[in-house]
């Protein structure tokens, strides 16, 4: 499922912008972003990747980064607009288009990473898993969602349910389920078969020639300060913005901060 938004002046619009969601969320994460750079004349797309959101669980349960990118070409390709001005992509996102850049460098014009690196910190990675398997079983009320969400991330509690609604899913059983396949997530122990081995990510980056913006959570956990360093060393077009008080869920976290460094890159 798609979401396209266009300038309320068509004649003035500035090209295409693609907005690509972290693993476990939906397209509705980005969803006051992609309304505010539609006001700035962008096209703005989002959509919810395969096994996310209201998008089919993938058969045959390949949900390998390759698949990622071939859903990106392909609704690209469907969509007819031609080259992005810009790829913007929290954690699995970004590693999708970044990755998709290093398979096809005329991907995009521009790349945003949200709060992830070819080798973001393992313990934060680890801390997501967690919380992504904790509760497989579902949740009986929506308060309980909530709760699971708040002890994930402080920033969020007691934020309303209310936006729950776009991330659960209630069960013949009565039981609120996340709105992602199970299947997503890789198989093996800890720092075992992830969705890219960090050296080959580093070698996609040393590929990308398009401008980069890394926008990191000054409070993540996923990106600190280590790698952020370490990603500036290796990718020589990117520059990066912390946003202080933003921990991983850097959109959710700090919005208009992020919307506020994305409009200055995309304006340079």
């Amino acid at each position: 499922m798609a979401d396209v938004r266009e300038p309320a002046m068509p004649a003035t619009a500035r090209g295409l912008v693609v907005l690509l969601h972290g693993g476990g969320q939906t397209r509705h994460s980005w969803s006051r972003a992609a309304e505010t750079l539609a006001g700035d004349g962008w096209t703005t797309l989002t959509y919810d990747a395969r096994g996310h959101g209201e998008s089919d669980w993938a058969g045959d349960q390949d949900y390998s980064i390759e698949r990622y990118i071939d859903d990106l070409e392909c609704v690209l390709d469907q969509l007819g607009r031609g080259r992005p001005a810009c790829v913007a992509g929290a954690s699995l996102g970004g590693m999708t288009a970044l990755m998709g850049l290093a398979r096809r460098s005329d991907l995009t014009d521009r790349l945003v990473l949200v709060d992830i690196t070819p080798r973001p910190h393992p313990a934060g990675i680890e801390r997501i898993k967690r919380f992504m398997t904790a509760h497989l079983d579902g949740f009986e009320t929506l308060a309980e969602a909530a709760e699971a969400v708040a002890d994930y991330n402080p920033g969020k509690r007691r934020s309303g349910q209310q936006n729950l609604h776009r991330n659960v899913r209630l069960g013949a059983d009565g039981r609120w389920r996340w709105h992602w396949d199970p299947a997503i997530l890789p198989e093996g122990n800890e720092g075992q078969n992830p969705l890219v081995w960090p050296d080959e990510a580093v070698a996609a980056a040393k590929s990308v020639t398009v401008p980069t913006l890394l926008v990191a959570g000054g409070a993540s956990d996923v990106v600190r300060e280590d790698e952020v360093g370490e990603f500036l060393a290796v990718m020589p077009t990117a520059r990066a913005v912390t946003l202080d008080g933003a921990g991983h869920m850097v959109v959710g976290d700090r919005n208009d901060a992020f919307v506020k460094a994305i409009r200055a890159f995309l304006d340079d």
